[in-house]
């Protein structure tokens, strides 16, 4: 490698040191199976806010939504942005602080957990369901992150894909098995520092390059529909195309996903004074709206890029993921300074994937070693046993999203919005139910979880491909959220009545929360 590569290298060595170093300093701190999973519910609102979107972004931020914009234009990548952005502030409107409160008061730290003891669930089938969904959608949403950052090294470093994969793997394993979610937190906070200084000196470095923002629009308004909300245009095909209502809407159906995302619903049971999340929600929300739209800002800029040769021919979305990547090799040619910067850059994206590996990591371990093992199965463990188990599930579930990452051309964008629909209609409409109507029963939960997660798979791997092109070809994550929701309250209404307990402790939490 040249000089350059090696200072570039360097400055991402020091990143993942840094992250290693924070995982042993909290790895102090767990002293039972609740400071490993939940941090002892002792976030503070900033930390609680940052690390929540940087656990949420992933490496499609920076890889996958500027990738789907250069190459498609506006429409899909701004509605998606547009979805997920009001689908934050909801979140953080309406189920936060309700959470937070639930969770505390039934004694809850994981989402299986919370489900479980909201529904007085002894059959501990709740549970059971509500875990294996974690496993399931979790392991190839984890794997999607190692590949990410196998592409990183693979494609700048001109390294072995598969190499460069296990080892970013083996990074993110050993500071979630040492510290553990407070270990997460800490790293995702400073992760989501990284990301937006990395997305800022992107879109500074790509304008320069460009020739400003005159030349980079003049480009692309000669593209018929590429910056038409409701048209898009493909540059693979080089064919516009109609982005209707239906479209519009499934898209922004990615909004509907964070009510049941477990990595981010933990950061709101974990915040220390759920009256600070007001503070949280403000700052998530602001940071959302910014980091995505200078993310399909650099995909714009990246069309006049490879139009001009600076950057290469992509071939299509997934082969131009690795846009960031071919933005720093450029930048490392101008000096050292900028090879520095360039590593940077590198290291945010590193951010955005490792963020989001590390929570799901630890969501997923704690659904095997306490939700399954313990809880369901009823093995009794010490509380150093318990914690002993916790790491080891963590290092065997990383071993399977390694395979499954072992394919190179996978699309990180694809396989994220797979993963995020199954845990929005399995756990989106059973959460907001939870959360605001006592009525629903744990048979309507146990139901609405399954026809949830089983819509996404049908309509993904069956109906999209019988009906492609036509209505029904649209994102899995809308019909299977309807369905799920209509499941739980058909059921719920169709039998009994929860307990007098369990509808006196929801009602002793809507006084909490009214109090507050």
């Amino acid at each position: 490698m040249i000089i350059n590569d090696w200072i570039i290298l360097i400055a991402m060595a020091l990143y993942m040191i840094m992250m290693i170093a924070i995982g042993a300093s909290m790895s102090k701190k767990n002293k039972t199976s609740s400071d490993f999973y939940l941090g002892g519910r002792k976030l503070g609102p900033l930390v609680t806010a940052m690390s929540a979107e940087a656990s949420d972004m992933s490496g499609w931020l920076l890889m996958g939504l500027p990738a789907v914009a250069l190459m498609g234009g506006l429409a899909e990548a701004s509605w998606t942005a547009i979805g997920l952005a009001i689908g934050t502030y909801i979140n953080w409107l309406i189920v936060a602080k309700r959470l937070r409160v639930y969770s505390h008061k039934i004694d809850a730290f994981t989402i299986p957990d919370f489900f479980t003891r909201r529904f007085g669930d002894k059959s501990k089938l709740l549970t059971i369901i509500a875990a294996l969904i974690i496993v399931v959608f979790f392991v190839p949403y984890t794997a999607s992150g190692f590949a990410a950052c196998g592409k990183l090294f693979a494609g700048f470093f001109s390294m072995d894909y598969v190499l460069a994969m296990v080892l970013s793997a083996a990074v993110i394993v050993i500071y979630c098995t040492l510290g553990g979610f407070l270990a997460a937190s800490t790293t995702d906070f400073i992760q989501s520092i990284v990301m937006t200084i990395a997305l800022f000196v992107v879109i500074g470095f790509t304008e320069g390059l460009a020739g400003g923002f005159d030349t980079v629009f003049q480009n692309v308004t000669s593209l018929n529909g590429y910056l038409d909300l409701f048209k898009g245009y493909s540059v693979e095909t080089a064919s516009t195309g109609s982005y209707g209502a239906l479209p519009v809407a499934s898209t922004l159906a990615w909004g509907l996903g964070y009510f049941g995302m477990p990595h981010i619903l933990l950061r709101f049971m974990a915040i220390e004074d759920e009256n600070k999340l007001k503070t949280s929600r403000r700052v998530a929300s602001v940071w959302v709206v910014i980091s995505m739209g200078v993310a399909v800002l650099i995909g714009v800029i990246g069309y006049t890029l490879m139009k001009n040769g600076v950057l290469p021919q992509y071939a299509n979305a997934s082969a131009a993921e690795t846009i960031i990547v071919d933005i720093a090799k450029v930048m490392s040619r101008y000096g050292f300074v900028p090879a520095f910067v360039g590593g940077i850059i590198l290291a945010g994206i590193l951010a955005s994937t490792m963020s989001t590996a590390d929570s799901q990591l630890l969501a997923a371990a704690s659904s095997v070693s306490q939700n399954l093992a313990q809880e369901a199965f009823g093995i009794k463990l010490t509380q150093k046993k318990s914690m002993w188990l916790a790491r080891i599930s963590v290092i065997v579930i990383s071993i399977v999203a390694v395979f499954l990452a072992l394919d190179k051309d996978s699309s990180v964008f694809r396989i994220v919005s797979f993963a995020w629909a199954g845990f929005g209609a399995a756990f989106g409409p059973l959460m907001l139910c939870a959360l605001f109507w006592k009525r629903t029963t744990a048979a309507g939960a146990i139901s609405g979880m399954l026809a949830g997660g089983a819509t996404v798979f049908f309509w993904k791997f069956v109906i999209r491909d019988i009906f492609a092109g036509t209505v029904l070809d649209i994102y899995e994550l809308l019909p299977a959220f309807i369905l799920g929701l209509a499941v739980i309250i058909v059921v719920s209404l169709l039998t009994k009545k929860p307990d007098d307990e369990i509808i006196a402790t929801f009602d002793e939490v809507n006084a909490l929360i009214k109090q507050k």
